[in-house]
């Protein structure tokens, strides 16, 4: 009589020992991703701050030495949709552990570099390696964590990202003062070590297909695009200073590439990107949103200074306390803003966060005039949670369905749209700022002007978010037809 019921019990204790074990098992696997965004955000922000000891320490000028940042930004934006796709095709784990150990190898050789230059080779490979990090960290998250619980993955890797933004400049200025700027990048090889450990131990086994089933890599589209890249990036680039005639050569050299890569991929047996795949309109909403909020936020970060310093003549000090806040609110609500997306949904949750992203662009455009420093910082108290909010539930809804054998490269494009709209921020809303300024030299314009120009950029910016905004309800009004449709039939 009592057998079946002990037989349910013991049935139940190791179903409730398989759940904790489950779940142990994808908190590893999760502070081992974490730890990986954490490094790659980290790379990008603290080499900012060690530039002018740069420039003094090997005799460099400053256009020389921001190199040094771009090389890294380069290797990024040109090849992380291609490691995405060779982690699909190798395996994700492989792959990563190996991106960790370039990582932390290139950091080491960072430190140790006698010369500008091969301090310069060193950054593009430690780019590489943080390219397979936060392309590979967000195709995982797929794999190991459920559907139920994608939003609040996506939102905890937001936030270590957010707290390597904040983090670094801060970082760095205190090894830079304790040690020297070689600690900027020395700091980073005991962090990798940790994560790769961390990693092996943690992260699933890769499964292993035959080899007649392995499709191979597409390294001419590989080439192709890395070229594209690399020409767009350095003519955005070029923009921000004055652009001219060798800008104009490289938009050209771009758009050429651009061709190639697409006759490239049409001829393909297995092509780098499969353009079936943006016959999905969630997903090639996804990634115009992504370019759009990024372009946006970049905005804060090339104007905000300038208005702080200019227009409120606040000192370096204070600006740099201003300039944290938001990468701090984000840090704060990353996490948050993922569980609200799990409990909330994710349609809801995107139209949420660009709508308070658009109020708070608006509030930028008002009240630092009328309130000066505190209404500014009101105003960044709104977007920075808008934007965390927006970040998540977009990255839920591109990661949350996608086939396994895709998850890389989707992961890259996701990556790609951001990082792009990153770099046209940095120079088109730079432009959109100086013309609005009425001034060639932002640096010496009148306050007037520079507070003029920062309304009219930031409302330039709200218009970008309502475009956005727009995009994700037609794409929600799009997949609940597509829906009605299937149900129909």
């Amino acid at each position: 009589m009592f057998k079946p019921i002990i037989a349910g019990i013991a049935e139940q204790d190791a179903a409730i020992a398989g759940n904790a074990e489950r779940t142990l098992s994808a908190r590893w696997t999760l502070a081992s991703l974490s730890l990986s965004m954490l490094l790659s955000s980290l790379g990008t922000s603290s080499a900012n701050v060690g530039l002018p000891m740069l420039a003094q320490a090997f005799g460099a000028s400053f256009q020389q030495v921001q190199w040094v940042v771009l090389a890294y930004l380069l290797a990024i934006t040109t090849l992380i949709v291609s490691v995405g796709r060779l982690g699909d095709l190798t395996g994700h784990r492989r792959l990563l552990l190996a991106g960790i150990s370039l990582f932390t190898v290139a950091s080491v050789l960072c430190g140790a570099a006698p010369t500008l230059w091969l301090l310069i080779a060193a950054r593009a490979l430690q780019g590489l390696g943080a390219a397979i990090m936060m392309a590979l960290a967000m195709a995982f998250v797929g794999e190991t964590v459920p559907k139920a619980r994608t939003g609040s993955a996506m939102g905890l890797l937001g936030t270590m990202s957010a707290i390597g933004t904040a983090l670094g400049p801060s970082l760095g200025g205190v090894l830079i003062a304790g040690f020297s700027w070689r600690a900027i990048f020395l700091v980073n090889a005991p962090l990798g070590i940790l994560t790769y450990f961390l990693a092996s131990y943690a992260l699933p086994a890769d499964r292993r297909k035959p080899k007649t089933e392995r499709a191979a890599f597409d390294t001419l589209g590989t080439l192709a695009l890395a070229l594209t890249l690399a020409a767009y990036a350095l003519a955005m680039t070029r923009w921000r200073s004055s652009f001219g005639s060798p800008g104009i050569a490289l938009l050209l050299v771009a758009f050429c590439g651009a061709g190639l890569f697409a006759l490239v991929e049409a001829r393909a047996s297995s092509p780098l990107i499969r353009w079936t795949m943006f016959r999905d309109p969630a997903l090639s909403a996804s990634l115009a949103m992504n370019a759009l909020v990024s372009t946006v936020m970049m905005a804060t970060l090339v104007v905000g200074p300038f208005y702080l310093s200019r227009a409120l003549a606040l000192n370096a000090t204070f600006v740099g306390v201003v300039m944290s806040i938001g990468p701090i609110t984000s840090m704060l609500i990353g996490a948050p803003a993922g569980r609200s997306v799990d409990r909330l949904g994710v349609p809801l949750m995107m139209i949420l966060g660009l709508s308070e992203m658009t109020v708070g662009l608006i509030a930028l455009t008002v009240l630092p005039a009328l309130f000066g420093i505190a209404g500014y910082i009101a105003a960044v108290f709104v977007l920075s949670p808008g934007y965390q909010f927006f970040q998540a539930a977009n990255n839920t809804a591109v990661m949350m369905n996608v086939h396994p054998e895709r998850r890389g490269v989707i992961s890259g494009l996701l990556n790609l749209s951001r990082n792009l709209g990153l770099v046209t921020g940095a120079s088109v809303m730079g432009a959109v700022f100086a013309l609005a300024s009425a001034t060639t030299d932002i640096t010496t314009a009148h306050p007037e002007a520079v507070a003029t120009g920062m309304q009219i950029t930031f409302a330039v910016s709200a218009i970008l978010t309502i475009v956005a905004l727009g995009i994700a309800i037609g794409s929600r009004v799009l997949s609940t037809r597509s829906s009605s449709s299937e149900d129909a039939s």
